[in-house]
């Protein structure tokens, strides 16, 4: 069902005015009322809102706001919040602490959230609520993207605790007595409450003003508790009435209360010879109460009688008599139950009242048993005015002849005045005994007597056995206890058989017992012997096999007491014997009846000793017998011998018997499986009334018949079964060596190795002594080996020192022996030679030795590897392997220069780890200059004031010297403007010519650079000229296609000095215009062109350009056709090369991007022809800013250019720095993006890129050769290239980072002449991206 919102709020409304009103006090109603208008009519305009739809963006705020709320203890409570922004987090905080957003609360398993979140009601419901929910509550919203948090006024929660108990004091319920006009204090104290309870007195229902009240803090916080106390001055009006003690609070409906009786007294006059001061004081002083309890004989309290006497007007006296006069009460009166007053029966529950009428006060009863107060409880009745006493007693036998009386007296009493009774008890014999034995044999007299204990009146016996009554022989009655009597008679008749069983009785009986009867029964037991007895099991005469299970029975009829029947064995009596963990072989089983029959069975296992047997069953004086026929194998087969210890060459008799077996048995010897002839012998005496059997045997001893077993068979043809025995031959002789003691015993270098030993001696070897090289080892073991138990030598971590022969000396009692076991160490190969590098010109021969220390030498257990990049670099099918001893060579015949390179010796005989050995094979061979082209080309301004480097790069081995000349003369070095920088790694060397303040005139000629070494020389010309448009692109080809677009590659041609970008130009055969796009980055040389048509033919062509202009369209290696492939054809394209541009497609196009794009155009249009304009005049000044550049700028190239860490060569004049360049560059360089490349660190194996160029220029040797030898297979120790002039810091292989950042970056230095010019000078295209 939903809720209304506005409805709930208004029912909130008038629930809050209820509670105002109820709580509400003074000043605090007004405030109500005034913070009550606002509300309401904020209310009704949120009303109003509401029927106005709102925008989903509206801010955030409260529809429903938490109001102060007052419940009761146990009530539930709901406090309201809505929130007008549904789905917002919203959560309820109580005295600062956060419950959470969980609409369950999990925390607080009364609280949870009620309403519904959509509509914003994040109601707090409160169940049984409890003191603990006293607090103060907010209603919190978090902040969210459509507003800020929010949160609510704080509101109270209180809770009323209403008082559960009243104490009272006198103690409520009890009736107090009182004086008339006396005042007296009452008290009453309230139990735990929220607000503190008002507390109230009403004496005969009329409230009493005079009451002092306390407000005191209760047992926990926030609880109270009241103490109010009365002055009460009773009259006797009041006598009978209820003094109340009435609480209220607002939390209870209807007050509590709590009461006391008043019974009132009155005081008398000055005549009074009663009591004075000493009364008073007897009484509890003035206004005191005096007090007299009772309590039954059972400890409880049956009344209370309170006595309060206050002092008159003229003190204690008595005065006219009226309603309250104190007067002694009227004699006891005792109801007895039944006619005959003090009859009664033992074991009667005898309940006596006794009552006092009258008295003012009233009488104070209490009873007495032969004088003895056992009783002294009593109660009142005002408003009969009588005291009445209950006497509760159980009658015992011991009561005869008591007297009880019942006393009463009051204060006013001159006497005692008692009322009596004498008890006249009943009560029968408690029990009855009779004595003699009722078990005789028959026809034999039994003789019994009956006497019963004391009785009152005596009691008659008579006898019965069964339903006959047998007459007593003499009856005697004797005086008994508590004056009852005794009575006693004596019976005697004779047994017969058929009386065997029945019940004696000896019966007491008297008139005053007509209901009850008193009896002891006996069972007559009459003895007679049994009349048959027999046995029945297996007939006598068959055979038995020893194992076979009888079964015996014996059986007997009549008899009593039952028969015992006893089996016996051979006169000996048959027990069943449970000795532990064996089979139980006989069993005895328990005497059964079966009517008049008796059985009991006996249950054989046969064994030797039931052989021809006797067994019997007896019962009394009769028994029967029957004999068993056993068949058994030999009870037991022992071997004697003539002799124990024994030596090599003894002879030993061994005799076999066979003690008893039935039927007889054969004897036969074998040792080991072997049969041997024996000699019959003559056998002693028999057990079991069997047969007995003797063989003999003569044997030689030698050692190997040590341990063996000499087997003694009986067989028994008849029973099919036999009995063996063995004699184990122990044989003394010296060690002897076995023949699988192990020689020879392989070991691994640091590995364990175990001499064994395989030995024979009787007794053991007392010694193992193991000696080496001359040294006898410690029997207690060392630090590497230890003489197991079994005499074996165990060594650990053995080194090649540990090879060769052990001698073994063992010893016994009876001898020595001595062995020799040889130790072979096997350790893993270790190269001790190997020629590192090894050297050889091109076309000769040359081994590579690789020497080695192991064990064991094998034949193959040398193999060559060659380190390469490739597989082809791998092969070793043009050398020669060659191996003897420990000697291994890899032999090379017309070494060529692909043979060049790093090789590894690896020796492996089987013992890890194998043997790895590096040596480097150097091809020397004549200098070869690179010829990428018939004329290289290097741009520079020629204004004096730019530089220059020219790159000379050659490979050769041994080093390389270069030498330059311009135009055919030599160059001289001398002159400052010229700088040499020569640089060697491994194979490949670099000669750097920088010229500075280049010339026109002097320096734009033809330069050549000639490498020399030992072996020949090389040359190549370098042309130095001005300037200028870059050279049109080469080798451009398509290298993926897709319907959609095409992957062009090239090779950049010479940038005229000046940094070049590429822009295509394509065009649809059969569509008119050209299309151009720009290659991004500007220094790419692959690039794919998006936006084609599929089966579409296209004619490209690349074009160059720098700031000079561009390279133009005669030269055709920069042009291609291409046709896309259709949508149904494979693609040509990579997966991961996606089109960077989709085919536009025909759509619509809304109208106001449209009229931008007409727009931008014609913007477009105008600026382009004014930057045609600046572009004109930007050309015009592009020579005057190159040669305008600043000192500056000068001397940030220098600094550029120069290598400040280099390492000068030799002592030529001309400073030469060697530096590490192995990749092969462009053919025509551009100046601006040079930085060397890196060579790898000694952990990496990454080899140059820039060496499969020069494999594609069909170079005569690879650019790996060297470098591989030099970077990752140097020896230890080794720094730096085998050929370097001058070495190059301890272990660096490298440049420093911070100087040569790409190898490029040497010929930059023309173009880079244009860095330090200001943004202005440079024409608009130079100084960014042209768009």
């Amino acid at each position: 069902m939903e809720r209304d919102p506005e409805k709930d709020r208004g029912r909130r409304r008038r629930r809050a005015v209820v509670t105002v009103g109820a709580t509400g006090r003074g000043p605090g109603m007004a405030l109500r009322l005034l913070i009550r208008t606002p509300l309401l009519l904020m209310g009704l305009l949120m009303t109003g809102l509401a029927q106005v739809p709102v925008p989903a963006s509206a801010p955030r705020g409260f529809w429903a706001l938490p109001e102060n709320l007052t419940v009761v203890e146990g009530a539930a409570a709901e406090l309201w919040c809505g929130v007008s922004a549904p789905g917002s987090t919203v959560q309820w905080a109580k005295d600062g602490l956060l419950l959470g957003p969980d609409p369950r609360i999990p925390s607080f398993p009364r609280y949870r959230l009620q309403g519904d979140p959509t509509k914003g009601e994040f109601h707090l419901h409160i169940e049984a609520c409890d003191l603990s929910d006293d607090a103060g509550y907010e209603c919190q919203v978090s902040r969210s993207e459509t507003g800020p948090e929010l949160v609510s006024p704080r509101v109270i929660l209180s809770i009323l605790v209403p008082p559960k108990v009243l104490q009272l004091t006198p103690e409520a319920g009890s009736t107090v007595t009182w004086v008339a006009g006396q005042e007296y204090l009452v008290s009453c104290v309230s139990g735990d409450a929220k607000p503190a309870p008002d507390i109230t007195f009403l004496l005969s229902g009329q409230t009493i003003s005079d009451i002092s009240a306390n407000v005191n803090e209760g047992s926990q916080e926030k609880l109270f508790t009241t103490e109010a106390t009365a002055r009460v001055t009773p009259q006797s009006s009041d006598n009978g009435q209820l003094l109340v003690c009435e609480g209220s609070s607002p939390a209870l409906d209807t007050p509590i209360k709590a009461s006391i009786t008043m019974n009132i007294l009155c005081k008398w006059g000055t005549e009074s010879t009663v009591g004075t001061k000493d009364r008073e004081q007897e009484l509890g002083g003035p206004g005191g109460t005096g007090i007299m309890e009772g309590s039954d004989s059972q400890g409880g309290n049956i009344g209370v009688q309170r006595q309060v006497v206050g002092p008159g007007k003229n003190g204690w006296a008595p005065q006219a008599r009226d309603c309250c006069s104190p007067v002694p009460p009227g004699p006891p009166v005792i109801e007895w139950p039944g006619l005959d007053e003090g009859h009664a029966r033992a074991g009667q529950n005898l309940e006596l009242l006794c009552m006092a009428r009258g008295g003012n006060p009233l009488a104070t009863l209490q009873w007495l048993k032969n004088g003895q107060p056992v009783s002294t409880a009593w109660g009142t009745e005002h408003a009969q005015a009588v005291a009445r006493s209950t006497l509760v007693m159980i009658v015992r036998p011991e009561d005869h002849g008591a007297r009880l009386s019942c006393e009463a007296y009051n204060s006013v009493s001159t006497g005692i005045q008692e009322r009596g009774v004498t008890l006249q008890v009943t009560f029968p014999p408690s029990a009855i005994t009779i004595l003699g034995s009722a078990s005789q044999s028959e026809n034999k007299n039994v003789t019994l007597s009956c006497i019963t204990k004391s009785s009152r009146p005596r009691v008659l016996l008579r006898w019965w056995l069964g339903w006959r009554q047998l007459l007593p022989t003499e009856e005697t009655v004797m005086d008994g206890l508590h004056g009852g009597h005794i009575s006693m008679s004596n019976l005697t008749f004779l047994a017969r058989r058929e009386d065997n069983g029945l019940t004696l009785t000896c019966e007491a009986f008297s008139e005053a017992f007509t209901k009850e009867t008193f009896k002891k029964s006996l069972t007559l037991n009459v003895k007679y012997p049994a009349q048959k007895l027999w046995i029945e099991g297996p007939p006598e005469g068959q055979r038995l096999r020893a194992g076979t299970r009888v079964r015996l029975v014996c059986l007997a009829i009549g008899g009593n007491p039952d028969p015992s029947l006893t089996w016996y064995k051979d006169s000996r009596t048959v027990t069943e014997p449970r000795p532990p963990q064996e089979p139980r072989r006989v069993q005895l089983g328990s005497l059964e009846k079966s009517g008049s029959t008796f059985s009991r069975e006996l249950v054989l296992i046969t064994g030797p000793s039931d052989n021809q047997a006797k067994f019997t069953c007896k019962a009394g004086q009769l028994s029967a017998s029957t004999q068993l026929v056993v068949q058994f194998p030999p009870t037991n087969v022992t071997i004697l011998a003539n002799a124990s210890a024994l030596r090599p060459g003894d002879a030993l008799n061994l005799t076999c018997v066979s003690v008893s077996s039935n039927p007889p048995v054969n004897l036969s010897w074998d040792k080991e499986g072997e049969r041997l002839e024996g000699v019959a012998a003559t056998p002693r005496g028999a057990p079991f009334k069997g047969s007995a059997a003797a063989r003999s045997v003569l044997l030689r001893m030698s050692s190997r018949d040590h341990g063996h077993r000499v087997t003694c068979r009986a067989h028994s043809t008849e029973l099919r079964e036999t009995v063996s025995a063995f004699y184990r031959l122990n044989v003394l002789y010296p060690p002897e060596f076995l023949g699988e003691q192990v020689l020879v015993v392989t070991a691994v270098e640091q590995g364990e190795a175990l001499l064994p030993v395989s030995v024979s001696a009787n007794p053991a070897p007392e010694a193992f002594n193991w000696t080496f090289r001359g040294y006898r080892l410690s029997p207690a073991g060392g630090p590497r080996h230890r003489i197991l138990s079994g005499g074996a030598l165990q060594l650990w971590n053995v080194t090649r020192a540990d090879d060769g022969l052990y001698q073994l000396h063992c010893q016994n009692s009876e001898g020595t022996a001595e062995a020799l076991v040889r130790l072979d160490v096997h350790y893993a190969p270790i190269i001790r030679a190997l020629q590192d590098p090894t050297e050889v010109n091109i076309g000769g021969s040359v081994d590579i030795v690789c020497t080695v220390d192991a064990n064991p030498i094998l034949p193959e257990m040398f193999n060559w590897e060659r380190l390469g990049e490739e597989e082809e670099d791998q092969s070793l099918d043009d050398m020669e392997k060659i191996s003897k001893g420990s000697t291994g060579r890899l032999r090379i015949h017309h070494a060529k220069l692909t043979q060049a390179g790093a090789y590894q010796c690896i020796v492996d005989n089987g013992v890890a780890p194998p043997a790895r050995g590096l040596v480097r094979l150097v091809v020397r061979f004549a200098p070869h200059v690179e010829h990428p082209s018939p004329l290289t080309k290097v741009a520079a301004a020629g204004d004096s004031t730019s530089s220059a480097t020219l790159h000379c790069r050659a490979r050769g081995v041994p080093n390389i010297v270069f030498t330059w000349t311009k135009n055919g003369v030599p160059l001289d070095l001398q002159d400052p403007r010229y700088t040499e920088h020569t640089y060697h790694q491994s194979g490949v060397h670099s000669s750097l010519l920088t010229i500075a303040n280049v010339s026109a005139a002097q320096d734009y000629a033809l330069f050549t650079c000639t490498a020399t070494n030992p072996l020949g020389s090389d040359h190549t010309d370098i042309q130095l000229v001005s300037i200028s448009r870059p050279d049109p692109p080469l080798g451009l080809k398509v290298v993926s296609m897709t319907p959609y677009s095409v992957g062009l590659e090239w090779k950049p041609g010479f940038d005229g000095g000046l940094p070049q970008s590429f822009q295509i130009r394509y065009e649809a055969l059969g569509t008119p215009g050209f299309l151009y796009m720009n290659v991004l980055p500007p220094q790419a040389t692959t690039f794919t062109l998006t936006g084609l048509q599929p089966s579409t033919r296209y004619r490209l062509w690349l074009l160059a350009s720098n700031a000079l202009g561009d390279s133009g369209l005669a030269d055709k290696g920069s042009q291609i056709s291409v046709t896309t492939p259709g949508l149904d054809q494979p693609s040509g394209e990579p997966d991961y090369q996606l089109p960077t541009e989709q085919p536009a497609g025909p759509s619509k196009l809304p109208l106001l991007p449209v009229l931008f794009a007409v727009g931008g155009l014609l913007l477009l249009s105008n600026a382009s022809c004014v930057g045609g304009f600046l572009w004109q005049r930007r050309l015009k000044r592009l020579a005057e800013g190159i040669s305008e550049k600043t000192e500056a700028g000068l001397e940030e190239d220098r600094v550029r250019n120069e290598y400040e860490e280099s390492q000068w060569t030799g002592d030529r004049d001309t400073r030469s720095s060697m530096v590490s360049t192995t990749d092969v560059e462009p053919y025509y360089h551009s100046m601006r993006d040079f930085s060397p490349q890196l060579p790898p660190t000694l952990e990496e194996v990454s080899y140059p890129r820039g060496l499969t160029s020069l494999e594609e220029e069909n170079m005569t040797f690879p650019g790996h050769v060297y470098d591989e030898v030099e970077r990752l297979y140097s020896p230890s120790g080794a720094c730096g290239p085998l050929y370097d002039e001058v070495p190059m810091g301890s272990c660096d292989l490298y440049w420093p980072e911070d100087r040569y950042e790409d190898a490029r970056g040497i010929y930059d230095q023309v173009a880079g002449d244009l860095d330090p010019m200001e943004p202005d000078v440079l024409p608009f295209e130079m100084r960014g991206q042209l768009v």
